[in-house]
């Protein structure tokens, strides 16, 4: 029967049981295919209550994000609106402004929520 997680051991078996329908060929609508649609939803639920993930500091996530899309420190100079301040952004003695947020938002696609984590 299928009920909320509440303790590790409850997480646990979860989780094998989950390995062990992975390891099936499922159909699709199958009791088999739901249940282990509903315990993934019931781990995800626990997992977020008890292993939070922290957003990733801002600086951190521009740099891997241009990294990622392969572009290069030029359009970052762009996008903070000069050399010196892309410096001091990156070295961390200028804070991000709102316009600046939202223009990594919206050029690099990275997360406000993510920018306007406090550092």
């Amino acid at each position: 029967m299928l009920k909320p997680i509440k303790t590790n051991k409850e997480y646990e078996d979860a989780l094998q049981r989950i390995y062990t329908l992975m390891q099936k060929e499922l159909k699709a609508g199958s009791k088999l295919s739901d249940e282990l649609e509903v315990l993934s939803i019931l781990v995800e639920s626990y997992e977020k209550r008890h292993y939070p993930i922290p957003p990733p500091h801002p600086i951190e996530a521009i740099k891997f994000r241009m990294a990622q899309m392969g572009t290069d420190e030029n359009e970052l100079t762009n996008i903070l609106g000069g050399r010196s301040r892309k410096s001091e952004i990156l070295s961390g003695r200028r804070k991000l402004s709102l316009s600046m947020i939202r223009e990594l938002h919206d050029k690099l696609h990275i997360p406000a929520e993510t920018l306007i984590t406090a550092y």
